[in-house]
C-alpha cells in the first residue's frame, strides 16, 4: 500500500480530520507503510499538499485547517489562507458521523469502484478487490469470510443479469479473476449483448401491439410463475380498475394478497391512476401497477406516500427483464464454447 492509500484509510477509519504527523503516527502503528526516510511527515504533508493542488475538487483528500487535512467525502469547507480564524480543525458531529456511515456501499458496487479505480481495465482477483473494499471503507462487513461474500455476490448477479439477457457488470475470467464488462467492446460476449439489447427492444415494441386482453393473460402467466397462487383476471368491464389478482406466496409462509392494474400504455403512468389503485384495494389488499412504459415523479412519491396502503410499481424496463428471466415471450439458444480447464480459486 503507498503512503497516500495508507492516509484514505487511517482517515476513514478515524472520521475526522488529522495533521500528517497523527495520520503518520496511525499508519506505523498499523503496519500500512514502512520509510526509511528522515522526515515522513513532511513527505506526507508534501504528498497531500500536491494532490489536492493537482486534482482539485476530483482528489480523495482536501485541507479543512492549516496544516490540517480530511477526506473530501465528509464534505467539510475548504481552508484558504485567508482563513486564519479558522486553523482548528473542524471535527464532523454526530449526524456528519453517521452521514459518512451511510455512504458504505453494497458488496457488488464497493468491487466495482474498485476495479474503476484500481483495475485500469484488468481483471483483478476478488481476494484482492475485497482487501482494497476493506482498506477504503466502502462497506462494514462483521462477517468472518467477507472475501467470500463479495466474490459469491459478483457471481450470482451475473447469473441472474445473464438469466434475464442483460449485461452484467462483470465478467468472470476463471481463477478467481474479475473484470467489468465495459471492458469488453469486441469479441463474442460483446455480440451477443447487442443482439440480446435488441431482442429486448423489440420485446417491449410487441406489447405494445398486442390486445388488452391478451396483455393481461400475460401477466396472470407471468405472476404465476413469480410464484403467486389463486390468479384471477378479471373481466374486461373492469374490476374498480384492477384487472389481475392473486396471492404471492412466500416459503409457504408469507402470503400477500395483490391486486395488479396492468397498463399497456406508451405514456408515463399518473399519479391519479395510483390513487384509483389504492381506492379499489379490498381488505388485507396491497397494489402493484404494471406498465409497458414508466412512472411520473408524482406517481412514484404517491406509490411512497407516508401514513397510505403502498403500491408496488414496475415499469416496461423491469417488466421486460422479468419476462425473459422467465422465459415468457422468448426462447433461448446455446452453443458450447471450449475453454482450458482451470481452477477458480488458484
Amino acid at each position: 500500500m503507498n503512503l497516500k492509500d495508507a492516509a484514505h484509510s487511517v482517515l476513514a477509519e478515524v472520521g475526522k480530520p488529522r495533521k500528517p504527523s497523527e495520520i503518520l503516527g496511525m499508519i506505523v502503528e498499523r503496519g500500512l507503510w514502512k520509510s526509511e526516510g528522515q522526515t515522513p511527515a513532511a513527505t506526507l504533508h508534501a504528498q497531500l499538499a500536491v494532490d489536492i493542488k493537482q486534482n482539485g475538487p476530483k482528489s480523495l483528500f482536501q485541507r479543512v485547517a492549516k496544516g490540517t487535512f480530511a477526506l473530501r467525502e465528509w464534505g467539510l469547507p475548504d481552508y484558504t489562507p485567508s482563513d486564519r480564524a479558522k486553523d482548528k480543525p473542524q471535527t464532523p458531529g454526530p449526524k456528519k458521523a453517521s452521514a459518512i456511515r451511510r455512504k458504505t456501499l453494497s458488496f457488488t458496487d464497493a468491487a466495482e469502484q474498485v476495479l474503476l479505480r484500481f483495475g485500469k481495465k484488468k481483471p483483478m482477483h476478488y481476494r484482492n478487490i475485497t482487501e482494497k473494499v476493506l482498506a477504503l471503507h466502502l462497506l462494514h462487513s462483521s462477517g468472518q469470510t467477507p472475501e467470500a461474500t463479495l466474490y459469491a455476490q459478483i457471481l450470482t448477479e451475473i447469473s441472474r443479469k445473464t438469466r434475464r439477457g442483460e449485461a452484467p457488470r462483470f465478467v468472470k475470467h476463471g481463477r478467481g479473476y474479475v473484470g467489468l464488462s465495459k471492458w469488453m467492446e469486441t469479441g463474442l460476449a460483446f455480440q451477443i449483448e447487442q443482439h440480446n439489447n435488441s431482442v429486448r427492444k423489440k420485446l417491449r415494441a410487441q406489447l405494445l401491439t398486442i390486445s388488452p386482453k391478451d396483455f393481461e393473460a400475460l401477466i396472470g402467466q407471468l405472476l404465476t410463475t413469480l410464484g403467486f397462487e389463486d390468479v384471477t383476471v378479471t373481466q374486461l368491464s373492469g374490476d374498480d380498475g384492477i384487472d389481475v389478482r392473486g396471492t404471492l406466496v412466500v416459503g409457504d409462509v408469507i402470503q400477500t394478497r395483490m391486486a395488479v392494474q396492468a397498463k399497456r400504455w406508451k405514456r408515463n403512468v399518473q399519479s391519479p391512476v395510483v390513487q384509483q389503485v389504492r381506492g379499489s384495494l379490498g381488505t388485507h389488499e396491497q397494489g402493484l401497477i404494471i406498465t409497458t412504459s414508466d412512472f411520473s415523479p408524482g406517481a412514484k412519491a404517491e406509490a411512497e406516500r407516508a401514513n397510505a396502503v403502498p403500491v408496488a410499481l414496475m415499469n416496461g424496463d423491469q417488466l421486460a427483464a422479468l419476462l425473459i428471466e422467465n422465459n415468457i415471450g422468448v426462447h433461448r439458444t446455446s452453443h458450447d464454447l471450449i475453454e482450458l480447464g482451470s481452477s477458480e480459486e488458484e
